[in-house]
C-alpha cells in the first residue's frame, strides 16, 4: 500500500473513532438524564479549547502576609537515587488556591467535602480592568453584577462569579501586594454589597478572583470572606488569565485538593472555552 493510502486510512480510523467518542458521551450525557443522575448543566455545553487559569507555584510567590508559604527540599535525584522526588511543606493559601467554606466557619465544608458536581461550573467574568486601573481600590458592586446581567442574561445556575481587574500581570512584581508605608495593601476585590446581592439570588456557587484575597486589599474586617463563605460556597484567589475567556460561556473546572478536614488548598484550573 502507498504511503499516501496509509495516511488516508488512518486519518479516516482517527476521525471515525471521535464520532464514536462524540455519540457515546451524547448517549452517556442522555441516560444519565434519564436514570435521575445529577450531571452538571456545564457539561452539556460544547466547547472548542481549553485555558490554563493557574499560576505556576514556585517559593517565592507573592503572598498575602508577605512570607514565604511554599518550601521544596530534594530528598531524592536521579543520579543518586534513580529518581527525583521533593519534600514540600506548603501554607494551604498559597498560589492560584481555593478557599473552603471551613476557612471561615466552624463547621463548614472543607475542601475534601465540597461536592463534585461544584467544581465544574459555569464562568462568568465581571471586568473591571478599567476602574482598577484607576484605582486599585476599586472592587465589584452590585452595579457591576446588574451590568453583567443587563448584557449576558441571568446568572446561570451553580456559577462562578469571577472578578477581572487585569491585576494577575503584576504577580511578578511588588505591585501584586501593592503594599504602601504603612503596609496596607492596595488591590481589587468584591464589595460585600455585590457578595450579598450572589447570596440572595441563590444561583452561584463560587466567587473567584485575580488578586490576592476575595476581599480587597485595604479591607479591615473580611466582609466577603464572613458572607460567603460559612454558606458553603468557595471562592478562588490569585486565579490567572481572564483576559482569555468569554463573559459568558465558558465551563470553569476546579481541580481542588482532596485533604481531609484543609481549609482550602492550591487548585489546577482551567476553563473550557
Amino acid at each position: 500500500m502507498c504511503d499516501v493510502c496509509v495516511m488516508n486510512s488512518v486519518k479516516e480510523k482517527m476521525l471515525s473513532r471521535r464520532d464514536v467518542f462524540r455519540t457515546a458521551a451524547g448517549g452517556a450525557a442522555a441516560l444519565a438524564v434519564t436514570a435521575g443522575v445529577s450531571v452538571p448543566a456545564a457539561l452539556a455545553d460544547g466547547h472548542g479549547s481549553v485555558e490554563d487559569m493557574t499560576h505556576e507555584l514556585h517559593e517565592q510567590f507573592p503572598t498575602w502576609g508577605g512570607g514565604q508559604q511554599l518550601f521544596m527540599e530534594q530528598q531524592f535525584t536521579l543520579k543518586k537515587d534513580g529518581f527525583n522526588l521533593f519534600e514540600m511543606r506548603l501554607n494551604e493559601h498559597t498560589g492560584t488556591h481555593m478557599d473552603a467554606p471551613l476557612h471561615f466557619s466552624d463547621d463548614g465544608q472543607s475542601v475534601a467535602e465540597i461536592p463534585v458536581e461544584n467544581l465544574v461550573v459555569p464562568l462568568c467574568v465581571i471586568d473591571i480592568k478599567a476602574k482598577a486601573a484607576e484605582n486599585a481600590d476599586a472592587q465589584v458592586t452590585p452595579d457591576d453584577i446588574k451590568a453583567w446581567v443587563s448584557k449576558n442574561g441571568p446568572i446561570p445556575d451553580k456559577a462562578c462569579i469571577a472578578m477581572n481587574s487585569g491585576w494577575d500581570k503584576h504577580v511578578n512584581s511588588d505591585k501584586f501586594r501593592n503594599a504602601d508605608a504603612e503596609k496596607k495593601m492596595h488591590f481589587p476585590g468584591f464589595h460585600i454589597e455585590a457578595t450579598k446581592m450572589l447570596m440572595e439570588g441563590g444561583k452561584a456557587v463560587g466567587i473567584a478572583v485575580d488578586t490576592l484575597s476575595l476581599d480587597f486589599g485595604m479591607s479591615g474586617d473580611f466582609a466577603t470572606h464572613y458572607a460567603w463563605l460559612p454558606t458553603n460556597r468557595w471562592g478562588i484567589e490569585c486565579l490567572a488569565n481572564l483576559d482569555k475567556v468569554p463573559a459568558k460561556g465558558a465551563t470553569l473546572v476546579v481541580g481542588a485538593p482532596k485533604n481531609r478536614g484543609g481549609t482550602g488548598g492550591p487548585a489546577r484550573i482551567f476553563a473550557m472555552v
